[in-house]
């Protein structure tokens, strides 16, 4: 890696760069659907007068996803910003290595095969199973199932992780229907075992509530959790509940006159299906870990495991996976390690993976801790729509004690707010946590600015900017991502030596480019370009 050089044209700034990173807040359309457009928030509102202004895409091919249909996301968002390049990311690499069938003969999935033809075991596929291409894609895991049954497999077993989130909230039995249209007819003992809402079953992250992982182990392991005759009956249950939406349907079990129909046992073979690594990595732990001791796993299983992708590649988390993760090779941190730049990251749990792990390119721990520090406020473990705050007050009152200790010369900080709260699909709640977002964020831009500091306040995604829409005159709540643009505003009291760039497509990998020119370097060459010139 290259040192970066001295800019022959821009200053740096004399105070700190700090980039605030307003997660889940997009740029949709001006009506009611809009909760950032219904909030009262005078300083966000003024965003688009400043000097350097951009709508920035933040999904599909700009943030390395298949097609540009696709939605972005937090972590392949943060990606992009921290790599300042558009890397092909984990549903792309699925997609490529599936259509050229290298999947098929990776030595992994050959080993998890013939360990169930050996022992006339199961073969169990835990996922999320919609088409919202975050996380998983309901294709990618017929292809999965298709396969397996070509190459000798004779039992597989389900267990249906439910979304509802970056899919319509209550859309959970189209996707039963479509993946049943597909396995009914192999000739293959194959059937749903077990499964429940994503928020509350299996897919925990960045050890917010193990609770959450022991409910989805117990269920998939050791059939613990609501009993039902099928999947259908779980989720309509569920549904009578007005209030419940698809990731918070609580874990079931599919049981027959004889019990369980399919739990994981010893000599199983048991693969993740999600691709992405956040939410895969704690339950990853649970299967593989010798010395586990986040819950009792009772009488653990000894199964053949393996990730779709590794999710931790520093802690080699799992060991086995079928798809070589994305390569991320020089992030914006090296490059400031490099240079001795001090650099804080602070986010609360929620979000605190994405402005350290994910933005350092899917490596964990620091790249240099004598020059970075790591602050996470840990989330409260209740709805985040009964708490709409959520730690925004907390992160911007840490953040502004550390902005006076005058210690760091770049800052990273990520509200959750827009994007934890906009999922729940509670309109008021997320209007509530906007006008939050817009107290803090002024706080925030106005001590940088007495710094003689430089602010760049964005998002990552969309999410609060469109929480419902209307289909054959019927409100539908919406809590995925939205592919809308994302604003993206510098803001400086200082006299600047540098002015707005022309870029035709701007998007997030634009944003390590800019930061390197206001810190006064020239942008990596195999960098995109910055925003600035």
């Amino acid at each position: 890696m290259k040192q970066l050089k001295n800019h022959p044209s821009i200053s740096p700034t004399p105070g700190p760069v700090v980039l605030l990173i307003l997660d889940g807040v997009g740029i949709g359309k001006n009506d009611d659907s809009n909760a950032c457009f219904k909030a009262n928030t005078p300083f966000l509102d003024t965003l688009k007068d400043n000097p350097i202004y951009f709508e920035l895409k933040s999904h599909g091919t700009a943030v390395g996803m298949p097609t540009d249909n696709d939605m972005g996301n937090s972590e392949v968002g943060h990606n992009t910003l921290g790599a300042g390049r558009i890397f092909k990311q984990g549903s792309s690499l699925v997609k490529q290595s599936l259509e050229s069938k290298a999947l098929f003969q990776n030595k992994t999935y050959k080993d998890g095969i013939q360990n169930c033809i050996n022992h006339n075991s199961t073969l169990h596929l835990i996922g999320l199973l919609s088409d919202g291409n975050v996380h998983n894609h309901i294709d990618y895991q017929i292809q999965l199932i298709k396969q397996a049954v070509h190459d000798g497999i004779k039992t597989i077993r389900l267990h249906c992780l439910l979304d509802g989130r970056d899919v319509e909230a209550r859309s959970a039995l189209t996707y039963i229907k479509t993946l049943r249209e597909h396995i009914d007819p192999l000739k293959c003992d194959i059937k749903i075992a077990s499964g429940g809402g994503r928020m509350i079953t299996t897919m925990d992250r960045y050890n917010a509530d193990w609770r959450i992982v022991e409910r989805g182990y117990n269920a998939h392991v050791h059939g613990i959790g609501q009993h039902v005759n099928k999947i259908e009956d779980a989720i309509n249950q569920a549904y009578e509940d007005p209030s419940i939406t698809d990731q918070y349907i609580p874990p079931f079990v599919i049981t027959d006159k004889n019990g369980p129909i399919g739990t994981i046992k010893s000599n199983d073979t048991v693969f993740i299906t999600n691709f992405r690594g956040d939410r895969a990595i704690e339950i990853s732990e649970a299967f593989e870990s010798k010395n586990f001791t986040r819950f009792d796993r009772g009488n653990h299983p000894n199964v053949f495991f393996a990730g779709m992708m590794q999710y931790d590649g520093d802690r080699n988390i799992p060991t086995q996976f079928l798809v070589a993760p994305p390569q991320i090779d020089n992030p914006i941190s090296n490059y400031l390690c490099a240079k001795n730049i001090r650099s804080l990251a602070i986010s609360e749990t929620q979000k605190y993976g994405h402005v350290t792990y994910f933005w350092n390119g899917n490596k964990s721990g620091y790249i240099n801790k004598e020059l970075e520090t790591f602050i996470e406020i840990k989330s409260d473990l209740i709805p985040f729509d009964e708490a709409p705050n959520m730690k925004a007050y907390e992160i911007t009152d840490r953040t502004i004690e550390q902005l006076k200790t005058k210690s760091y010369q770049f800052i990273r900080i990520n509200f959750p707010n827009g994007d934890m709260v906009g999922h729940t699909g509670n309109f008021d709640a997320t209007v509530s946590t906007m006008e939050t977002i817009d107290e803090c964020t002024s706080k925030i831009v106005s001590l940088v600015n007495e710094l003689q500091g430089t602010t760049i306040v964005l998002a990552d995604h969309g999410n609060a900017d469109e929480m419902f829409t209307i289909k054959n005159g019927k409100k539908i709540i919406k809590t995925a991502h939205t592919l809308n643009p994302v604003p993206c505003a510098i803001i400086t009291k200082n006299p600047v030596t540098y002015t707005k760039n022309t870029i035709e497509t701007p998007g997030l990998a634009n944003i390590a480019s800019t930061i390197c020119n206001l810190l006064g370097y020239e942008k990596p060459k195999d960098y995109e370009y910055s925003l600035i010139k």
